[in-house]
């Protein structure tokens, strides 16, 4: 299944962010148990980075509105973020080096 689009999600954490690593462990968990989702890449220094592809946007709406990623959103807003980016982009064109990782 070839991803067509893609969330990118930019994000700078709080001094403080109790629970966000445990709520991110459930959230990768639960993001690829759903319809539509291909893949997940994520880096994190100082700026954190998280690259989810998925098939189709119906997709995307429905993890957007999934009821335990709601409650993550909120809690990312109210206690951990001191700011974040979410962008979403349909992938024209694709190439990688043709050797696996």
């Amino acid at each position: 299944m070839k991803a067509k689009y893609a969330v990118i999600f930019r994000s700078k954490l709080k001094q403080s962010h109790e629970g966000y690593d445990e709520m991110a462990i459930k959230m990768e968990v639960e993001v690829s148990k759903m319809p539509g989702f291909v893949e997940m890449i994520h880096a994190r220094n100082e700026i954190g980075i998280t690259i989810c592809y998925w098939t189709d946007l119906k997709s995307i709406e429905n993890w957007k509105n999934q009821s335990s990623h709601r409650e993550a959103q909120q809690k990312g807003k109210d206690l951990w973020y001191q700011f974040y980016q979410l962008e979403v982009v349909e992938i024209l064109k694709s190439y990688d080096s043709g050797k696996s990782e």
